[in-house]
């Protein structure tokens, strides 16, 4: 059986996450799995954020769910968050980055407003994902990349490609 890699994709919303993972796994033949969409699938909830207007994801339920799976290999996985993960799932992590001006009209565009929408331009400029990926997993799998154009999606799928091809021919 060959072993073929997990990556996780991670990031603030808005930053490219779903877009990268879809297209990525159709070119590699990795499965892709969203968090939100498995969430709200299997009902993996922990209650309802007023503040946020947004359900409280069950991390431990949502682990359970993928452990087998990533165990098996060959899984992309996409979350704006990355410390509930354990750190033997993934051989690569890669955090997204936009341009604030750019996330701000992206989530604008998804309707995000007042302090969702402040919250989360304020995770960017201040590196929290990328911050919270250094101190999850070790430091030589985790990498940024820029996300803000159609040249950087393009950029970012052939260097994953690529990677992903040298990691099979490695570890086969």
């Amino acid at each position: 059986m060959t072993k073929r890699p997990n990556i996780l994709l991670t990031g603030t919303p808005g930053v490219g996450k779903t877009t990268l993972g879809k297209e990525l796994a159709a070119r590699t033949g990795l499965t892709f799995v969203n968090i939100g969409e498995l969430a709200h699938e299997g009902q993996y909830y922990d209650g309802y954020d007023e503040e946020y207007q947004c359900p409280i994801l069950d991390e431990d339920r949502v682990v359970d769910e993928l452990d087998q799976k990533l165990v098996e290999g060959g899984v992309i996985i996409d979350y704006h968050g990355c410390d509930l993960f354990p750190e033997r799932w993934f051989h690569i992590v890669v955090v997204l980055r936009t341009d604030n001006t750019q996330l701000y009209t992206r989530l604008e565009n998804r309707g995000y407003t007042g302090k969702k929408l402040q919250d989360n331009v304020q995770c960017e400029i201040f590196q929290t994902i990328y911050e919270e990926a250094m101190e999850a997993y070790s430091e030589e799998i985790v990498h940024q990349l820029p996300s803000n154009t159609p040249e950087d999606l393009e950029k970012n799928l052939e260097q994953l490609i690529l990677w992903t091809e040298q990691w099979m021919k490695d570890h086969n």
